[in-house]
């Protein structure tokens, strides 16, 4: 009995899924190596980046059920945070990542008894008014941000001698998003690993009880109001994770970055990917997040597109991206509520069940 249970609960109990792990570990290693190209490692990167910061939107939203369009604004502390505590000190990543981390987390649970005390559409305004206000305050606290000029980020991805940035390792000299797109896919599994053990605890539990029915988990004694902070903090902190490591990358941020769209793209993030679920976020992650660059990269062969202030055209470049997003999430909450986690789980359902299917 002790033993199924402990089996039970293995996070790669077959052949099969140890197979499909190896798999991953071998594409983190190959993928840089064989991918060329500095553009499509750039957006693998950006897609990374926004896997982090999704997987604890979805863990507030997809396993808690508390939709909150207020991410973009943990994701600007987060940046602001790397880019302040590294200003006068080159610290390294061991040392500005998680102050960044945690700084955005106690901030979350700062907000979340006040928030949180409300739901449903209610805790969508209250979510709303914080990019609005951490836009005011990202533009008029200047002496950290920059006010609109935005700031520099001078943030390392260096663990001692060892510099993702530039990058050399057993005499082979590797470009900079190669190294980058080790570290932050890296960062992605353990990121993935740490909220799948969240979910699986008994606090994880409990918040998918609060989920379903919240006055029910309450009657069995599940402390609502607690759960839903520490939530909301984590979530919070791992969106001030992912804006530290994007300020990082892109060594300057300004408050233009932290906006709604942002965080409506966050939501078509786990709506696409699918609501609840880890690989998911990381597969939404990967199509929405990759979706904006090579939007932009092709735009001159799309008809209608404007690529600059005098070409011809009727949509812009952003315009569409937010059209496209706006399309996304209505038609899959219209035809695959459960995203492309749901037909992924169909094509594995379809052969594993070969061929005694019907």
């Amino acid at each position: 009995m002790h033993r199924r249970r402990a089996d039970a609960v293995r996070l790669w109990r077959t052949p099969w899924s140890r197979f499909g792990l190896g798999l991953l570990v071998l594409a983190w290693i190959l993928v840089p190596q064989v991918v060329t190209d500095d553009f499509w490692l750039t957006v693998l990167n950006y897609a990374g980046i926004s896997a982090i910061a999704a997987l604890g939107l979805n863990l507030l939203t997809g396993y808690t059920g508390q939709i909150s369009l207020g991410h973009a604004f943990f994701l600007g502390i987060g940046a602001y945070a790397a880019a302040e505590v590294t200003r006068s000190s080159d610290l390294p990543i061991l040392l500005w990542l998680p102050l960044a981390t945690l700084l955005a987390g106690l901030v979350g649970a700062a907000i979340g008894p006040f928030a949180l005390r409300l739901r449903g559409h209610y805790l969508v305004i209250v979510t709303l008014g914080l990019v609005f206000i951490g836009e005011h305050l990202f533009r008029n606290l200047k002496d950290v941000t920059g006010g609109n000029s935005g700031t520099s980020v001078a943030a390392t991805p260096s663990v001692g001698s060892l510099d993702f940035a530039d990058l050399d390792l057993l005499g082979q000299a590797y470009s900079r998003q190669q190294g980058w797109f080790w570290l932050i896919w890296a960062l992605v599994a353990l990121t993935a690993l740490l909220a799948k053990n969240i979910v699986r605890t008994r606090p994880g539990r409990a918040i998918q009880a609060i989920r379903d029915r919240d006055l029910a988990a309450e009657v069995v004694g599940i402390e609502v109001g607690r759960h839903k902070i520490w939530v909301f903090a984590i979530s919070s902190a791992f969106a001030g994770a992912a804006g530290a490591l994007y300020g990082s990358y892109q060594e300057f941020v300004s408050p233009d970055e932290w906006t709604l769209f942002l965080s409506i793209q966050y939501i078509a993030i786990i709506i696409v990917g699918g609501i609840g679920t880890i690989f998911g976020t990381i597969l939404g992650a990967l199509f929405i997040g990759a979706l904006p660059s090579i939007i932009e990269e092709y735009s001159h062969s799309i008809p209608g597109v404007q690529t600059g202030p005098g070409d011809d055209g009727f949509i812009s470049v952003f315009a569409l991206n937010q059209a496209i997003f706006g399309v996304l999430i209505v038609a899959f909450l219209l035809l695959e509520p459960r995203g492309l986690a749901a037909i992924w789980l169909r094509i594995k359902t379809y052969f594993r069940t070969w061929p005694f299917r019907y």
